[in-house]
């Protein structure tokens, strides 16, 4: 990530917007069972509110500056934070009620690289578990505020079918606005 994207993420803004919006979107609609798995927590902006909604979540980060913040914060005896690579997740199969995944597919380095993800995710779910994705499309402002930055966006019309050649079931794509998008699957 580049400094705009940790300024921003590590945000007041972000956290208030998340809180209010995103996360109301979101979760309507799916069931997130008793044990969350958050892919790409960042510097955990959802994760307090995840701990309200959910049992137990354990928070993913790759970014060892993230994780060090992730983990600092990280209060409560629900869960914890994990450094790992979604590509290669380090638990359990059916391990997982539901998996959220918030602006973090296209950091990922190829669509392969997110094919792997998906596996790995539809892997730790257990059976009728539920795959949640807020996430960027392609466009201009994506490539601006991703510069010096990964951007490997996913293409929202070919979402259903990656996903399903992963295993998942009832794949459905909504936009929150023209380059933002969610995905609700779930696990067959």
């Amino acid at each position: 990530m580049n400094g705009l994207e940790n300024w921003f993420c590590n945000s007041s803004l972000w956290r208030g917007a998340t809180r209010n919006r995103l996360l109301p979107w979101l979760t309507a609609g799916a069931a997130l069972g008793d044990h969350l798995l958050e892919l790409g927590a960042g510097f955990g902006a959802a994760t307090p509110e995840w701990k309200k909604r959910v049992a137990r979540v354990t928070s993913l980060e790759y970014s060892g500056k993230s994780m060090k913040c992730l983990a600092e914060n990280w209060q409560g005896d629900n869960g914890g934070a994990v450094r790992g690579d979604a590509s290669a997740l380090p638990f359990p199969d059916g391990t997982f009620s539901s998996v959220v995944a918030i602006l973090m597919l296209h950091h990922l380095l190829t669509p392969e690289a997110q094919d792997r993800a998906f596996a790995e995710v539809r892997r730790v779910l257990r059976p009728g578990g539920v795959f949640l994705v807020f996430d960027m499309a392609e466009s201009w402002m994506g490539r601006v505020v991703h510069i010096r930055s990964t951007f490997v966006p996913v293409h929202p019309a070919e979402a259903r079918k990656r996903l399903a050649a992963a295993g998942f079931a009832r794949v459905q794509v909504d936009f929150f606005h023209a380059t933002t998008f969610r995905i609700l699957a779930a696990r067959g």
